[in-house]
Formats: structure tokens, C-alpha cells, sequence
């Protein structure tokens, strides 16, 4: 799993979070203004008319449902309090607790009833504004619960994810590994028996031995481009790897890997179509990493198709509308879309291929014996065109007689 995996878990995870939040705080406001209500329409006039507590009378009906509960628990705990208590605790608050507080909770019904009667009534007025202070603290207590149950559920739905992503990775890796095996056996085989043969002398005619030599030079070569292209696969997954952008003018840079290639094109008897705007069109990339882009699409243009095959290498500059709401606002407002296509008209590619063309080692088996690609060039442009925030992508559907075509789009 790589660095964007995990950035994009924890981009999706913060507005899960924020989210939740937000219908939670929209939960408790409605549930305190609707047991606000009943507290003022119902509960406080129950209490005072017809259970004559006085110490309502000396309440605000427009006090929130907690402050007022909270205040008669308070006042209804004082009257159990030693007198002692009661004077510290007038002391510190300035509340006049020989003035009536300590029996605020009174009604008229206690007249005349033996002290503990009365005592076992304040348990009870005291027991009901404890009730009352659950409830009221019954939508924090659900919002907790809730919230826990769904951050609980979301963080075990990402980390499944992320098991799943692992073992996708570790099943990419095995396949990864076992295709460069394959790989590096055919040519690696190549060159252990032709030097065998040629260290029994068994080659004695001169022409063999060179054509043998050759033979084993070829493999080495082509063993060595292959490790040079997985350790550069490897390297761009590594969380040391960084580009180091700078302006590039994009039209220099794809005339400078036309011109490194021209002499193959010319050699197989391709044409080339240039389609690149003279002035200089500057955008932000890693020169080095996007050359291996543009080099890799042309190569494999060369490589996979035969003589006279028309490649097109094209650069536009469109206006990026992507993220404007708007598309009749005025033009400035647009942020430029830069468009390099790289076109041809040879041999199609197929849908199966097609699928899967940007993993490593897609190529197909007739492709993988006779054509000796690596299948690793087009998984490296990719990775790099993404890290560059772009999108590399296969278009079969070109028009003006091309087959195929792969379009990087930076923006």
C-alpha cells in the first residue's frame, strides 16, 4: 500500500469525522430546545401548581432545561446539609442559606405531616429532578454512543480496507516477483549455456563462437535494462522517493526525446507527425522522472508497431472548466490544461490488454516470448504522471485513422 492509499484513508476518515460532528451538534440543539420546551410547557407547571414546590417560584421560565435542573438539585441537596456545611457554603457563594433555602422544598401538602414525611417528600421532589437531569442528559449520553458506534465502524471498515489493500498488494508483489523470475531466467539461461558450450570448446567454427558471444552479450544487456527498470518501478514506491520539480517548457522537452529516438523511428521506417506549439509552455515537473515518461510512450510506439507507421506527438494548451461551477463565467477564470498525446496508427491494442495495460508486466504471453519488452515502462509512466497530480490514460478511439493513443493530462 502506498503513501497515496494512505493519504486518501485519512482524507476520507477527517470527513467521515467532520461530518458526524456536525449531524451530533445538530441532534443536541434540537433535542435541548424540544425538552426545553416540554420542561417550560409541562414539567414546571406540574411541579409548581400542582405539586406546590416552591422553589420554582423563584425560577425564570426561560432558564435552559440543565441550569434550572441543576439549581434545584443543588438547593434540594442543601437542605440535607449540616448546618456547618451550610455556612461554608454561604460563606464561599454569598447564597443566604438561614433565609429559606434550606426549605425551599415545600408545599403546602406538608403542612401539618410529621417530619418525616416531609423529609421522605424532599427525597422524592429531589429523586424526580434527578430523573430530570438524565433526561436531560440523555441526548449527550446517545450522541456519545452513537458517535462511538459509528467512528468504531468506519475505523474498522478502513482498517478492512486496508487488509484487503494489503493482501491486493502482497498478491501484486508475489506476481511481480514471479514475472521477474520469468524474466531474467529466458535470457540468464541463454547465457549459462552458450558459455558452458563455449568453456567445453564444443564451438569450434570461429563464426559460432562470435555469434555465441554476441549472443551472450545481447542477454546480458537485456538482463541488466531489466533490473535498471524494476529498480526504477521499486524506487518510485519507496517513501524516500521525491520529485524535484521545477518550470519545464513542455514543447522543448518533448522535441528533446523526439530527437533522442528519431534515428529509431528512421531506422524502422516510421513517420513522425509534430504537433508542438513554438512558443514556451512552463509547468512544474521532475525533468528527469517526466523524460522517462515521454521516452517510455515512444519506445514502445517503436517497438510494438511495424514499418511505416505514422506516430503523432501533439501538445495542447485547453482550459481546464474541471472545477469551475460556473462554465458562463469569464474566461480568466479558467486555469490551463496542458494535453500531450502521443498517437499512432499500428497494430491495435486488444481489450484484454487493454484492462490491464498500466500494471507491471502486462503484456500478454504472445508479447512476453516474441517481442522481449519488459512490461514495466508504461507502470512506471503512469506512477510517475500520477505523482505529478496528471492522468495517463489509453485511448483507442482517436479518429483521423490512428488506433491508439496515450494522453497525459496535467493540470
Amino acid at each position: 500500500m502506498n503513501q497515496h492509499t494512505s493519504k486518501e484513508a485519512v482524507q476520507s476518515l477527517k470527513w467521515f469525522l467532520i461530518r458526524r460532528f456536525v449531524i451530533i451538534m445538530l441532534f443536541i440543539f434540537v433535542s435541548e430546545e424540544l425538552l426545553s420546551m416540554s420542561y417550560r410547557v409541562w414539567i414546571v407547571p406540574f411541579l409548581r401548581d400542582t405539586m406546590h414546590i416552591e422553589i420554582l417560584t423563584v425560577m425564570t421560565d426561560d432558564s435552559s432545561l440543565m441550569l434550572l435542573t441543576l439549581k434545584i438539585l443543588f438547593l434540594a441537596g442543601v437542605a440535607f446539609l449540616p448546618e456547618n456545611i451550610s455556612r461554608v457554603i454561604q460563606a464561599m457563594t454569598g447564597i443566604n442559606l438561614e433565609t429559606g433555602l434550606r426549605i425551599n422544598i415545600t408545599s403546602p401538602l406538608l403542612d401539618g405531616v410529621s417530619p418525616l414525611i416531609a423529609r421522605l417528600y424532599q427525597f422524592a421532589v429531589i429523586l424526580i429532578f434527578a430523573v430530570l437531569l438524565i433526561i436531560t442528559l440523555l441526548p449527550y449520553i446517545i450522541s456519545a454512543y452513537w458517535y462511538y458506534k459509528t467512528v468504531s465502524g468506519k475505523v474498522g471498515e478502513l482498517l478492512q480496507a486496508q487488509e484487503e489493500q494489503q493482501e491486493e498488494y502482497d498478491r501484486q508483489r508475489n506476481l511481480l516477483l514471479s514475472d521477474i523470475a520469468h524474466d531474467i531466467k529466458t535470457p540468464i539461461t541463454t547465457v549459462s549455456g552458450y558459455a558452458r558450450a563455449l568453456a567445453d570448446g564444443i564451438v569450434p567454427e570461429e563464426e559460432k563462437r562470435k555469434e555465441y558471444l554476441n549472443a551472450i552479450y545481447a542477454k546480458s544487456i537485456r538482463v541488466d535494462e531489466l533490473i535498471n527498470l524494476l529498480f526504477e518501478y521499486v524506487r518510485l514506491d519507496s517513501s524516500g522517493f521525491k520529485l524535484h520539480k521545477e518550470p519545464v517548457d513542455l514543447g522543448e522537452l518533448l522535441r528533446e526525446n523526439i530527437a533522442l529516438l528519431y534515428p529509431d523511428f528512421e531506422e524502422k521506417g516510421m513517420q513522425l507527425e509534430i504537433d508542438i506549439p513554438e512558443n514556451e509552455i512552463l509547468f512544474e515537473i521532475d525533468k528527469i522522472q517526466f523524460s522517462r515518461v515521454i521516452a517510455n510512450i515512444l519506445t514502445n510506439s517503436v517497438k510494438y508497431n511495424g514499418a511505416n507507421t505514422k506516430v503523432c506527438v501533439k501538445l495542447n494548451v485547453e482550459p481546464d472548466i474541471s472545477n469551475v461551477p460556473n462554465h458562463h463565467i469569464n474566461a480568466s477564470a479558467y486555469t490551463s490544461c496542458y494535453k500531450i498525446t502521443i498517437a499512432d496508427n499500428g497494430t491495435p491494442i486488444d481489450d484484454e490488454l487493454a484492462a490491464h495495460i498500466f500494471e507491471p508486466f502486462s503484456r500478454g504471453d504472445k508479447s512476453r516470448s516474441s517481442r522481449g519488452g519488459s512490461g514495466l515502462g508504461l507502470s512506471i509512466a503512469h506512477k510517475i504522471v500520477h505523482m505529478h497530480g496528471g492522468k495517463l490514460e489509453l485511448k483507442r478511439d482517436c479518429g483521423d485513422g490512428y488506433t491508439k493513443a496515450f494522453v497525459i493530462t496535467l493540470s
